[in-house]
Order: structure tokens, then sequence, then C-alpha cells
């Protein structure tokens, strides 16, 4: 097997064009591919239709794109923490799908195994049913969900070898894993590279076969997305 690990972000990202369905790790500003949306943002690329938990805060994550005007549709579960999001979506000029959680997580995983569809009981009766099937199994409704598959998949993982064998830690492995499945291609931003069989098997959670490029980041700045404390306590 041949390396994967690409010199730049910048070379990577060129495969995203104008249009292309982006799939995105992270939940939050947790785990998510901050380089590879940092390069999206400077490529100019437009049109794009974005899936990922929910669209970053105004300043930093997906909502460098917003800002930027590069996202034209949006698929997520969450969007209160920007206020860029909902100005365009107010205004007309962002298309936006809301996705209850569980039922994205699911879309995303059935688009992976190559499962076209689903049936789940979450949204029956609400606007989330509108205009799909609804069946009935043991006497319940259920409504059909279709799988989702990106054009890319961006994801951001703590560890990965040059083959593409990916670890991520803790909370920010999230939605990573799934989303590495279910794109034509998947692009790796790592922490740390290291070389092939220094990664313990058992603890792979994205195995080579699902990424195709791979890239070392640096300077990771972590952000919180909201930060919440306990006044002092004085005696």
């Amino acid at each position: 097997m041949s390396s994967k690990q690409a010199n730049s972000m910048e070379e990577l990202i060129s495969v995203i064009k104008d249009g292309d369905t982006v799939i995105a790790g992270g939940f939050g500003l947790c785990g998510i591919p901050e380089k590879a949306i940092l390069a999206l943002a400077e490529s100019g690329v437009k049109d794009l239709t974005f899936v990922s938990n929910n669209c970053g805060v105004d300043d930093w994550g997906l909502g460098l794109l917003l800002a930027n005007r590069q996202i034209k549709k949006m698929v997520a579960s969450y969007v209160g923490e920007n206020k860029l999001f909902e100005t365009q979506f107010l205004n007309g000029e962002l298309e936006v799908e809301l996705v209850p959680q569980g039922t994205l997580a699911e879309r995303i995983r059935a688009g992976g195994a190559g499962i076209p569809g689903f049936y789940t009981p979450t949204g029956v009766g609400t606007k989330v049913a509108e205009g799909k099937e609804l069946k009935e199994f043991n006497g319940k409704t259920y409504v059909l969900e279709e799988a989702i598959i990106g054009d890319v998949a961006l994801v951001k993982a703590w560890k990965g070898d040059t083959f593409g064998n990916l670890i991520y830690r803790k909370t920010a492995r999230n939605f990573n894993p799934l989303a590495a499945t279910a794109a034509k291609i998947t692009i790796a931003e790592v922490e740390e590279i290291v070389a092939p069989g220094e990664l313990d098997p058992n603890f792979i959670h994205t195995p080579s076969i699902y990424v195709q490029h791979i890239v070392q980041g640096e300077n990771y700045e972590k952000r919180i997305e909201r930060k919440t404390t306990r006044p002092k306590q004085v005696n």
C-alpha cells in the first residue's frame, strides 16, 4: 500500500468543485476539520451543499464559508449559534434542510454502508415528514429517510498513519467516523501522522480503505463554542 499523505491542505482542497456536496465532521466546534475549512475559504469555490451537525459560529468553522457566500445549502441538525446563518436564511440567501440529529447521523451512516434509505418514527406528524413516504410497521407509522452521499468528506482526527488509518480523540470523534465513510473522496486532517504499524489496530476508528488523502495540520486553536463559568466562591 502506498502513502496517502499530502504536503499541504491547499493541494487537496482543489478536488472540491463548485456545486459539490461536502460532508464535514465535527459537533459544535469540537472535532471540526478547521484547516480544511480555512483552505476552502481561500479557494473561492462556491454553491456548495454542506452536510454537518451544525454550521459553526459567526467567525469560525463553517461560519467562515457562510461569510464568503460559499454555501448554497446547509443540511444540519442545529443552527442556533450563528447569527449570520439566521440572517442569510431569513433573507432567502441560504437554503436549509433541518434534520433530527439521530436521523442525520443515520442518513450519513447509511450512505457509507450502501443502504439507500431507512424507516424511522422520528419526525412523523411534523414538517420533517412532509412529502416523504410513510409506512406502517406493527401498528406504528414510520417515515422513509434517504441516505446521504457526498462528493467529498472532510474529517479531523487526532492521529493517523500514512496509509490513512485514523484515531479520533474522545468527544472529537462525534460525526467524523460516519462522514469518513459516506463520500466519494475523503480528506483527513490529523494532528499527528505516524508510520504504518505504529497505531494499535484495536483502536483504529476509521480504516484506511475509507480515506483517500491525509495531511498533518499545525497550530490547532481548539476554540470553545460557548464558555460557561461559575462565580468564584468566597469563604
